[in-house]
Parts: structure tokens; C-alpha cells; sequence
């Protein structure tokens, strides 16, 4: 597919999934912004992109940070909300949510609250098929008061990053807007998550990244979610853990509207970031 004169927003570009989503539009013709907390290391692999690339610094840890990455942007076509962290131990961002939960849902939810209004194309969130694993506890999102469990806890984020793009696209189809909000999982691809959780599962993890497909095989589902012939509100992965990327179907709970728009409250509420009137985006 020709990208040229496309702009892409991509988290977490700066290694993984997101740095061969970069790789591969940037070679199409695509101009791609990489939002990347360790910026030494974006800029290397920026380097060979080319001048279709950019790092500008992002930590979605710290919403400070991503009010300011938001506030230098201008429009662009597409959002991929690709970075993530993966069964860590219990920790707090710089704004004390449990840093899953933090990162992958709460940070990617602010951040594009802020940008919403500029995107001209689509929304694209990364979830994974672990979000069969999770659980939201509304009363305790941040696992302050149950028992920390890693696992459970990044269930828990996958979950919420589906709940939150199927509620984005009911908003915005409500509001007439010509922007599509979609979600996309690997599959069991090898990437630098696995290995980095400081527990008994990183030999596991490493051992069994034997079986997984490559980060190249695993980033084509986000990349045919940023541009490819999508419906609205879908989801794309393989319909396995391996293979290539197919409309797929996820739980029952990430389906639930009532759960999805009581998590959009309170993320709002613990963010502090409102969504603005989507009718604008018509």
C-alpha cells in the first residue's frame, strides 16, 4: 500500500511490534511520529527509517508527559496505541495507578482524549488474547486493596484496552463522525515483553518464545488495523496463537457496553482528562 502524504502517531515505536509497524510504513511512504519514553533508543532505530521518521518523547506513565506530547502535535491520520508493559511486579506510575493498568489502558485512554480531535483516519488499540484473563474490578482498578496478582492484573489492561476502542466507536458513530476506532492482538509473537516480568516466568516465557511466531508476523495485525480495509469497531488478529491477521471475535465480557462506559467514567475521573464533543469530527 502507498502511505505517502499519511501520518502515523505510534507508541511505544521504539522497539517490538511498534518498531516494525514503524519500519513497515515508513518503507510504504508513511511519515511516523515514534512516541517513546526511552528516546535514545527510538532515535537509533529512527536512524534507519529514514527522514519518514521522528521520536518525540512519551511516557504514559506520567500524564504530565503525555499532556505535553499531546499539545505538540498537530493533525494526523492514524493512532496506534501499540506500547505496553507485561506482568510486572506491583508498581505505581509518576500518578499512582498500578503501572498495567497505568500504561496500557489509563495513559493510551488520556492520550487519546487529547488527540482525538486531530486524528483524520482511525484509532488503533493494541489488546491481546490474555484479555480472556482479566477481570475489572471497578471499585479497586488500581489493586489497592485485593491481593496483586501480574497476570490477572495485565488480563485486566488487555481487557479494559477492548472495552475502551468498542466503546470509542459506538461514541463516535453516535456523533456522525467519519473516524474509526479499531483493536488488533499478535497473537503469540516474540517480542521484548516476554522475559521482563522479574519473576519465575521469565525463563518460562523465554523458553516458550521457541513456539512463538516472529515480531514480524505478530506487528501485521496492527498494521493491517492502521491500513487496511477494516470495519469500524473491529477486532484483527490471528484466529490462533500464530498466523496472519483475520476479523476475530473476543469475550463476552470486553462486549459488555454497560462495563464499558462505567470504565470510560472512571477513567475520565481518575485522569482527569475529558473526552470533547466527538460531533466535531463529523
Amino acid at each position: 500500500m502507498d502511505l505517502h502524504g499519511k501520518r502515523f502517531v505510534i507508541t511505544g515505536a521504539n522497539s517490538g511490534l511498534g518498531a516494525v509497524t514503524a519500519r513497515a510504513i515508513a518503507g510504504a511512504g508513511g511519515q511516523v511520529i515514534m512516541a517513546c519514553r526511552d528516546v535514545e533508543k527510538a532515535t537509533k532505530v529512527a536512524a534507519d527509517l529514514g527522514t519518514g521518521a521522528r521520536v518525540r518523547r512519551l511516557d504514559l506513565a506520567d500524564l504530565a508527559s503525555v499532556r505535553e506530547f499531546a499539545a505538540s502535535l498537530d493533525e494526523f491520520d492514524v493512532l496506534i496505541n501499540n506500547a505496553g508493559v507485561m506482568a510486572v511486579p506491583k508498581r505505581r506510575t509518576v500518578d499512582g495507578f498500578e503501572s498495567q493498568i497505568g500504561i496500557n489502558h489509563l495513559g493510551h485512554f488520556a492520550l487519546t482524549s487529547l488527540l482525538i480531535e486531530r486524528v483524520r483516519g482511525r484509532v488503533v488499540t493494541m489488546s491481546s488474547g490474555l484479555h480472556v484473563l482479566g477481570a475489572l474490578d471497578l471499585h479497586d482498578l488500581n489493586w489497592e486493596q485485593r491481593r496483586y496478582r501480574r497476570m490477572r492484573a495485565y488480563g485486566a489492561s488487555k481487557l479494559a484496552n477492548l472495552l475502551f476502542a468498542y466503546e470509542l466507536q459506538r461514541r463516535l458513530t453516535r456523533a456522525g463522525s467519519r473516524v474509526q476506532s479499531v483493536a488488533a492482538h499478535p497473537g503469540y509473537a516474540a517480542t521484548n515483553l516476554q522475559g521482563h516480568t522479574e519473576s519465575f516466568l521469565d525463563p518460562i516465557m523465554l523458553f516458550t518464545k521457541g513456539f512463538a511466531q516472529s515480531a514480524e508476523m505478530g506487528a501485521l495485525s496492527e498494521i493491517y488495523a492502521a491500513t487496511g480495509p477494516v470495519e469500524p469497531g473491529g477486532y484483527y488478529g490471528p484466529k490462533r496463537l500464530r498466523g496472519y491477521p483475520h476479523r476475530v471475535q473476543s469475550s463476552a465480557k470486553s462486549r459488555d457496553p454497560e462495563m464499558a462506559a462505567r470504565l470510560w467514567e472512571l477513567s475520565e475521573k481518575l485522569t482527569g482528562v475529558s473526552y470533547p464533543n466527538l460531533r466535531s469530527l463529523t
